[in-house]
């Protein structure tokens, strides 16, 4: 199950934007704010934080300008142990999104300022695939990173490419951000040319509707809709082995959070973890992947991997910014005791 090319190695490789997220301080709205508070983010660079974090050895493959900025956001990486060393640098500037919290009543906002960034601007042939890839047993990307320049889907189609000649482990999640996608081309078009290389998959049933018109049952539960949604994706996807997904119920300020899995056919389906508060949900979707890839790229099997997933999500939401600042430890101790707000001492 999930062999690649490079036996032996787990080592992952992730592609995709780079960013800062500039977020409205103070629980302030756009119009009100005076301040923003900074973080480094990017859907593939959160995924391999967390992995880092959990041991796994990992680089991030991307295009940056070469300024502070940006060498202060690979520093970063760089602290939480991810690999750097295949960034290219050039062009002129980093992409931005703004964020402004929400709070159960309204919801959270979100700004992009990405046009013409230096991963925006990249074209086929800039990046040295056979080095990048040496070496790789994974290979892991999103729609976010298809979706903000026709290059850029390029790039995609061509790393994937060269991943899929080495037999190398393909992870996709499929992240449809309806505020992207601004060079003239359908996601659906785009989408189903890059997706079936993927034998680990990521979705959502807004995005899986998006890309393929799967239609699922609105009236069923979360567990049946996933049924619904696997049995349709399968047969579009024929390479694909496991699928994820996660879900959120919302009730004033807390949340119900769980996650499903298909693996060799079979469906799992973890706890569903009572979140009383929610600190920052954007990342979680990241963290419930990065869960995923060490459940499975760690030989675990699919039910404790549905869990730690899910756990990984869950964790997340209690954390401000989009990394999962977390380790090994602290998943095994929520999986355990489920929230808590004990004072550790």
């Amino acid at each position: 199950m999930l062999q690649s090319g490079n036996e032996g190695k787990a080592q992952l490789a992730a592609f995709g934007e780079f960013m800062l997220r500039l977020h409205s301080s103070d629980v302030k709205r756009f119009t009100q704010g005076s301040a923003y508070d900074a973080w480094y983010a990017g859907a593939e660079a959160n995924v391999c934080v967390l992995l880092a974090r959990l041991g796994i050895p990992v680089r991030f493959i991307s295009r940056m300008p070469d300024n502070d900025i940006a060498l202060a956001g690979v520093a970063q990486l760089k602290s939480h142990g991810v690999g750097t060393g295949h960034i290219l640098y050039g062009g002129e500037r980093l992409g931005l999104y703004f964020t402004e919290q929400g709070n159960g009543i309204r919801p959270t906002r979100v700004i992009y300022d990405r046009a013409g960034s230096s991963y925006a601007s990249l074209e086929p042939g800039m990046i040295d695939w056979q080095s990048a890839l040496d070496g790789v047993s994974y290979f892991h990307w999103s729609g976010i990173a298809a979706a903000v320049s026709q290059g850029a889907a390029d790039t995609c189609r061509e790393a994937l490419a060269r991943a899929d000649e080495r037999g190398i482990v393909i992870s996709a999640d499929f992240n449809y951000r309806t505020m992207l996608w601004k060079y003239g081309r359908h996601p659906r078009e785009v989408m189903q040319d890059l997706l079936p290389y993927s034998r680990i998959a990521v979705a959502d049933l807004d995005a899986a509707n998006v890309y393929y018109g799967i239609e699922t049952d609105r009236e069923a539960g979360f567990e049946e809709r996933f049924r619904q949604c696997s049995d349709a994706l399968r047969q579009r996807l024929p390479r694909l082995e496991v699928l994820a997904m996660s879900f959120r119920k919302t009730r004033g300020i807390g949340h119900t959070y769980s996650g499903a899995l298909l693996y060799e056919g079979a469906f799992y389906f973890s706890t569903s973890h009572e979140l009383p508060f929610v600190t920052d949900q954007i990342g979680s979707g990241d963290a419930f992947t990065g869960g995923l890839l060490f459940g499975l790229m760690s030989g675990l099997g699919p039910r404790e991997i549905i869990e730690l997933a899910t756990a990984c999500g869950a964790l997340k939401q209690s954390i401000v910014g989009d990394w999962a600042i977390i380790n090994r430890q602290d998943v095994e101790r929520y999986m355990q005791n489920g929230a808590s707000s004990r004072i550790m001492r």
